[in-house]
């Protein structure tokens, strides 16, 4: 059996459980009663007995530790008083102290614990006619208090292992909670921008083929071009569909906002209010730039907008550099900073280099961060001038 079987078969037997102890205190009652100079011998069967009736309250020790604690001390110390011959060192009491310590408050625990102490230091010096302040005899005052220091360090690590399990609990709910928020304000988003767009483009694909079926026979010419625009509103509904559904993670947007989609014409903007807030950026264009798709170019202004508003709050840097690198059929985006390493979604949320690689995805594009060797922390995205083609 496993030990943590045999530990939750002990959980559903408390009175096994609590006796244990007292098992072994028998064993080692047998053992030291068969000792003797000359040689193993026949266990003296009043030590033993003595040893198992101090040893029956402990089957009760967990749910009565104060009685349990009385009695047992009770028992300790008149088999101390009238068979000291017998009598051996106090275990009962010693485990009753423990165990009162592990599941009592600190003040019962060590008031119990110097009055047993003191009881039983009294006792043994007086029944074994030594002085009080002899080895032997304080020699039980320290195993009573022992046991109880033993008994008060256990609850209390116990205690702090359990504070430990609320927190880490209570901190996934947390996160559960903040999920699921999200995830309702992020329906919400959707079922605003998927109306605009959906009512905004089927309405003129509505019209144009009204036109169409109306001129097809008296005027096919101008039935074509309604055709042409039919094709191309519709490849437009598409694509902003996609960008919908792809790039709606922006926290930072306002759920009511009607300000235009931001671009990378509103670059200098985005850096120059990064650069009142203390933070240096250095933005550098290579290649012959060229008009991009806008949702490429709000993915990319996104990404941007993360990796410096990461930069800026935790990375501690001075210097970010942001490069735009027009190849022939992507274009790339690094960020890149001389501060300490640092998470992309901040210290623990983890959205940011999520919502990072969700946004450029969704446009069939890449992103990658990490360390640099030289230090500071780089943000490099790969994205294509026209989104991937969408699989209808």
């Amino acid at each position: 059996m496993q030990v943590t079987e045999m530990r939750r078969w002990l959980a559903r037997h408390a009175r096994i459980r609590d006796a244990l102890p007292s098992v072994v205190l028998i064993v080692i009652a047998v053992a030291a009663t068969a000792a003797g100079d000359s040689g193993w011998h026949a266990p003296r069967v009043a030590g033993v007995a003595w040893t198992a009736l101090t040893c029956v309250p402990l089957v009760f020790r967990s749910r009565w530790p104060l009685p349990v604690a009385v009695l047992t001390l009770a028992v300790d110390l008149a088999v101390m008083a009238l068979a000291p011959d017998h009598a051996l060192t106090p275990a009962a009491s010693l485990v009753a102290l423990y165990t009162l310590a592990t599941r009592s408050d600190r003040r019962t625990a060590w008031t119990v614990a110097v009055i047993a102490a003191a009881a039983i230091t009294g006792v043994y010096a007086a029944t074994h006619q030594e002085p009080l302040l002899v080895g032997t005899s304080l020699l039980r005052f320290d195993f009573a208090i022992a046991a109880t220091a033993l008994g008060d360090a256990v609850r209390s690590r116990r205690r702090h292992l359990a504070l430990a399990e609320a927190r880490a609990e209570n901190a996934e709910r947390t996160r559960e909670e903040e999920a699921r928020r999200r995830v309702t304000e992020e329906r919400v988003r959707i079922a605003r921008e998927l109306h605009d767009v959906v009512a905004h483009h089927i309405t003129l694909v509505n019209a144009q083929a009204g036109v169409a079926h109306h001129l097809m026979r008296t005027d096919p010419d101008r039935a074509y071009e309604a055709l042409a625009h039919i094709k191309d509103n519709s490849r437009a509904a598409l694509d902003e569909l996609r960008t919908t559904v792809g790039l709606l993670r922006q926290p930072d947007d306002a759920p009511d906002s009607r300000a235009p989609v931001p671009s990378l014409a509103d670059l200098d903007s985005l850096v120059g209010g990064v650069r009142g807030g203390g933070l240096s950026v250095t933005v550098t264009s290579t290649g012959v730039r060229r008009s991009l798709a806008p949702s490429v170019e709000l993915t990319a202004y996104r990404i941007i907008q993360e990796a410096l508003t990461n930069t800026h709050k935790h990375a501690a840097a001075a210097h970010a550099e942001v490069t735009l690198d027009y190849g022939a059929t992507t274009l790339r985006v690094t960020v890149t900073d001389d501060g300490a390493p640092h998470a992309a979604g901040g210290p623990g949320s983890g959205h940011g280099l999520i919502g990072m690689r969700e946004r450029a995805t969704a446009i069939g594009g890449t992103v990658t961060a990490g360390a640099r060797r030289e230090g500071g922390f780089q943000v490099v995205a790969e994205l294509p001038h026209s989104p991937a083609p969408t699989s209808v």
